[in-house]
């Protein structure tokens, strides 16, 4: 799923593969998905991009922006983008498909759920997008302490820690995914209640943010996703699918997998204490 290291990932892989490539030809919602969910028609797709040229790519919290001349193609997570260096590659199903000009392409597939959005530029009408393009991300600079600090609300004092990182785009890009090395690394059980953090655990918190999404990213993204040319991202995570019912490296205990707040979190008992 895409979410803040992996968006970053792509947009660099994208800059440095396919960025100036011609696309020849489009084909949008070939393959039905009930939860695929595109702006305007997608019938249309091919007028709008067909013939144009593949600008810079960027991440926008966990989205993937690309510039294609006068207009913007924006994934959203639950999108997985593949490179394809010949026809033999290409997936049977997929939710888009741009070909290149040099024999090369683009795909796009959705597996649970996923926005494929294509609109002019300047035209965009999707709040997600607008609020992941205007707050800091904590990979720049302007998330600072005073930014992150000013979160803490009153009225979101009885939210757990979970719920306050990664619901209601507070810090766009940041879910469910990446929360889990984020507490494990700052020794909070997702099931903390923000109440309950003090100060200095606050501070360990911002900079457990703030190291553990730098070093998934620079690590290619989690282990657990692909990145653009379908390899696992080099980043290897403490607490997820990977290591559910192995020893924490840290102090031993099982980490441990639980249902909470209609998905799963991954914790050690040891560190992580209620």
């Amino acid at each position: 799923m895409l979410e803040i290291p992996e968006a970053a990932v792509l947009a660099r892989q994208i800059n440095q593969s396919i960025s100036g490539k011609t696309i020849h030809e489009v084909v949008a919602a070939q393959s039905p998905h009930k939860f695929a969910w595109y702006t305007g028609d997608p019938a249309g797709y091919a007028g709008l991009l067909t013939g144009k040229t593949i600008g810079a790519a960027a991440a926008r919290g966990g989205m993937l922006e690309i510039e294609v001349e006068d207009h913007v193609l924006v994934f959203s997570d639950g999108v997985n983008l593949r490179f394809h260096h010949n026809p033999a590659e290409r997936p049977a199903k997929h939710q888009l498909l741009m070909d290149f000009s040099d024999g090369t392409a683009l795909s796009a597939s959705v597996a649970m759920y996923g926005g494929l959005m294509c609109f002019a530029r300047g035209t965009e009408d999707n709040a997600y997008y607008r609020v992941a393009c205007e707050k800091p991300s904590p990979l720049r600079g302007d998330f600072t302490p005073e930014y992150f600090g000013g979160l803490f609300q009153p009225e979101l004092d009885k939210l757990s820690v979970k719920a306050f990182l990664a619901t209601e785009q507070r810090i766009p890009g940041l879910g469910n995914g990446v929360l889990q090395d984020i507490l494990y690394n700052a020794k909070l059980h997702p099931k903390r209640k923000v109440n309950t953090l003090s100060a200095s655990e606050r501070e360990g918190l911002l900079d457990a943010i703030v190291t553990t999404l730098h070093e998934m990213t620079d690590g290619g993204g989690r282990d657990t996703e692909r990145d653009l040319f379908g390899n696992p991202g080099g980043y290897a995570t403490k607490v997820s699918k990977n290591t559910v019912g192995l020893p924490c490296p840290e102090c031993g205990s099982t980490i441990l997998k639980e249902a909470y707040m209609g998905g799963s979190i991954y914790y050690c008992p040891g560190c992580q204490k209620g």
